[in-house]
């Protein structure tokens, strides 16, 4: 089996619980505070090593406490990534969860989302052939970097989860992503936002018409929507007490992959992710313990 190139963030998540996002000079009361490890990356590549799929994390860690925080926590989980140290500060991502479990992030972002050019010279191209990204580092500056050395591979499958930012994205830039034929992972918000189309197969189609490749939609309780082109299917959701949402979507896109990468079909992909997703929002947190991801039997 080849690698997952893994492209993103490992960042410090600063969680912060409190009964609802305060209104302009509202004085809100947090109930509780933690730092993480995360990133959209970072989580994505954490349930695609509970697969035991092979993957390679290409994550940037910079200087300052936030990115000593990173490379401690990294290093107590043995994960070693090929990208030199940039000498720039890390950021961190602060994670508001109201009292029913949703949550709003403010990102300060650092070195973790700025790749340079001549950081992927040290990867093995022949040892790949999945790729994920996520649009946060495709909006950054240097997003073109990213870009430019999945324009030199079109053997990668390359996997898209744009986030909530596929709106923002300059259009030129997106157009380039799109020309690399992703499979798109987005939630029906998303998808809704970007396309201007409240109907769910006319919205897919929309995507489909540029990617030319599968689109996948998370539906939260009610399950997962994927539309190939031809074929358009409704995965249904697994019962789940919410507790918060941090992750979900990241859980659900690694697990599709490594679904893939073992051989499953689409379906049967999208259906052990709806699994996955739904022990993650009754986790608090974004990832998953190895004897909480056990229990779930999937192996």
């Amino acid at each position: 089996m080849k690698k997952v190139l893994v492209i993103g963030s490992a960042v410090v998540d600063v969680v912060i619980h409190l009964p609802h996002l305060p209104e302009k000079s509202e004085d809100v009361h947090v109930t509780s505070q933690k730092m993480s490890l995360g990133g959209c990356a970072y989580n994505a590549s954490d349930t695609i090593r509970h697969f035991k799929v092979p993957y390679i994390p290409f994550f940037p860690v910079g200087t300052g406490a936030y990115g000593d925080f990173v490379r401690n926590a990294l290093a107590e989980r043995g994960i070693v990534s090929p990208v030199p140290k940039p000498e720039t500060e890390n950021g961190c991502c602060y994670c508001f969860v109201e009292d029913d479990g949703e949550r709003t992030f403010a990102c300060y972002h650092g070195a973790e989302y700025r790749f340079q050019k001549e950081w992927f010279d040290t990867l093995d191209a022949s040892e790949i052939d999945s790729v994920y990204i996520c649009g946060l580092e495709i909006e950054e500056e240097t997003g073109t970097n990213i870009l430019s050395y999945l324009e030199e591979h079109p053997e990668f499958t390359v996997f898209f989860a744009p986030g909530p930012r596929i709106t923002l994205l300059d259009p030129k830039r997106l157009e380039r992503v799109f020309a690399l034929h992703p499979i798109l992972h987005l939630n029906q918000q998303e998808i809704t936002s970007y396309t201007g189309k409240e109907e769910l197969k006319a919205a897919a189609e929309e995507i489909h018409r540029f990617t030319q490749n599968t689109v996948i939609v998370t539906l939260g309780a009610d399950g997962c929507y994927y539309y190939d082109g031809e074929k358009e299917e409704t995965i249904p959701g697994v019962p789940a007490e919410q507790l918060d949402t941090i992750g979900a979507g990241d859980s659900h896109i690694g697990a599709v992959i490594a679904g893939l990468q073992c051989g499953k079909t689409i379906e049967e992909a999208i259906a052990t992710a709806n699994r996955v997703s739904a022990k993650v929002v009754e986790t608090e947190g974004a990832l998953l313990s190895d004897e909480a991801f056990a229990s779930l039997d999937l192996l």
